[in-house]
């Protein structure tokens, strides 16, 4: 038995212990770790070329104020980025692994220990971190080297940045280990699976079977905790502009607990969004299924979430600054810094959609993922007598019942992320030509970029389920049901 085991569970030698590369999401998973990489070389690329040039400015000589102000840009950036890419990796590993429960059942029941299945998978995941980060970091590079040069020919100046250094090998260590890190989070319902469960299909979790109280009272003191900071944030703020990197943590703390605590927090979302959707057999199944798993919804929904929450949130944080800086200076702001916000937000909002197209990767991943393992269930629909056309409704109508109601919540929670952003950097601020401070505003919310939020990740959610729907219908019952 133990020879039979360890044969199992070794690795194979040579192209044939790559075969995992080859399973569904994890290409996906390479390109999200490539362009987390890629962006990270750009951006540290960008603030030091800004920093050089500013350095040859008559204007603004040797500011170290300039400089560090774009060091803590670019890392709060990258750390966004990564942080997105992170929960990406952890919610497509999670969901391969529901995949793989029957297999690792297998192995549990010949003897392999579910310590070395959760290790393996952590093994995969730190190879497929440094296959996408080695690939960000030169693809970034080249990228970074045309940049740099195509700037210094439209802005007619020399620099002399070079853009090749040892830093923009920080970054892809980084991606790499980050989505190691995600697939060791994902890959914890190994130690969860039993021998027992080899009898049995790949199903989703239930919401009964995903309630604990362990995750309820993580969820509940990150929530907490990152409330408070958050709070603490604007209360320094009101004092330094160091209060946004109080708050930036209060973020990041608060907004991993809603990421936990999706499955709680969802699914009564997805109940009231479900009452739209009329009472069709299609529309009626579609959205019984979005409730049935709440695991599998949650982790499509907060993709979507973490997109439109950031866009909206850098939005709002720079309609929220202009709105400090008008209270600030008694209603006329110069004009000079006007145009200063205005092109540094439009920046900011380029920087930052990296991050959104990150989530939407994971969102198509996911709902790819999903259907190919759900070739059972869908086959049973089939032979029940629903057609293929209803099929392909149906799986598009629980892509847009997800999308629907994460989209309603990350507009809501990114007002509040962005109007505390620029609360806490800019709550101190004093203005001419009254120099009024400190200064509280309420969120200032530009519909713009909000509309277009919608119209996109509309777009997004019609061209997400494209693959997955000709998958859905490609299903026959006779050989869904002979798996």
């Amino acid at each position: 038995m133990s020879a039979v085991t360890v044969a199992a569970t070794r690795p194979r030698a040579g192209l044939a212990g790559l075969a995992w590369l080859r399973e569904r999401g994890m290409g996906a998973t390479v390109l999200v770790a490539a362009i987390s990489s890629a962006f990270g070389v750009l951006l540290l690329t960008a603030t030091g070329y800004i920093a050089a040039w500013a350095r040859e400015d008559p204007y603004l000589g040797d500011s170290a104020t300039v400089e560090a102000v774009l060091g803590i840009l670019s890392v709060l950036l990258v750390g966004v980025a990564v942080y997105v890419a992170a929960v990406v990796t952890a919610n497509t590993f999670a969901t391969i692994i529901a995949g793989r429960t029957r297999h690792i059942a297998m192995l549990r029941l010949i003897g392999a220990s579910a310590r070395a299945q959760r290790r393996e998978v952590g093994r995969q995941g730190l190879g497929v971190g440094l296959i996408g980060a080695a690939v960000g970091l030169v693809g970034g590079t080249l990228a970074a080297v045309l940049l740099a040069r195509l700037a210094d020919a439209l802005l007619a100046i020399t620099t002399g940045y070079a853009v090749v250094q040892p830093a923009l090998v920080l970054p892809a260590a980084v991606v790499a280990l980050t989505t190691w890190a995600g697939a060791w989070s994902g890959s914890r319902r190994v130690l969860a699976v039993t021998p027992l469960e080899a009898l049995g299909g790949s199903a989703p979790r239930t919401q009964e079977q995903t309630r604990s109280r362990a995750r309820t009272i993580t969820t509940a003191s990150l929530l907490v905790t990152g409330a408070a900071l958050l709070a603490g944030g604007i209360l320094v703020g009101l004092v330094s502009p160091l209060g946004v990197i109080v708050a930036f943590f209060g973020g990041i703390l608060s907004f991993t607990g809603l990421a936990l605590g999706a499955v709680v927090i969802m699914p009564p979302l997805l109940r009231l969004t479900g009452r739209l959707f009329g009472n069709s057999p299609t529309a009626r199944i579609a959205s019984e299924n979005a409730l049935r798993y709440p695991e599998r919804s949650s982790r499509m929904a907060i993709g979507v979430v973490m997109g439109v929450t950031l866009v909206v949130m850098f939005a709002v944080a720079s309609e929220s600054v202009k709105a400090v800086m008008t209270a600030a200076s008694d209603g006329n702001p110069p004009a000079e810094m006007s145009r200063v916000l205005d092109t540094f937000a439009a920046i900011m909002m380029g920087l930052v959609a990296v991050s959104a197209v990150i989530a939407a990767v994971g969102l198509v991943n996911l709902l790819t993922i999903g259907v190919v393992q759900r070739r059972r269930e869908l086959g049973l629909l089939r032979a029940l007598g629903l057609t293929s056309v209803q099929i392909r409704r149906m799986v598009l109508l629980e892509a847009v019942h997800v999308t629907v109601t994460a989209l309603a919540f990350g507009v809501a929670s990114g007002v509040v992320y962005g109007w505390v952003a620029a609360q806490s950097l800019l709550g101190s601020v004093s203005v001419p030509p009254v120099f009024a401070s400190p200064t509280i505003v309420a969120p200032a919310a530009p519909w713009m970029p909000v509309l277009i939020v919608v119209v996109a990740t509309a777009a997004l959610t019609a061209v997400a389920t494209v693959v997955p729907t000709r998958l859905a219908t490609r299903v026959t019952a006779v050989e869904a049901l002979a798996d």
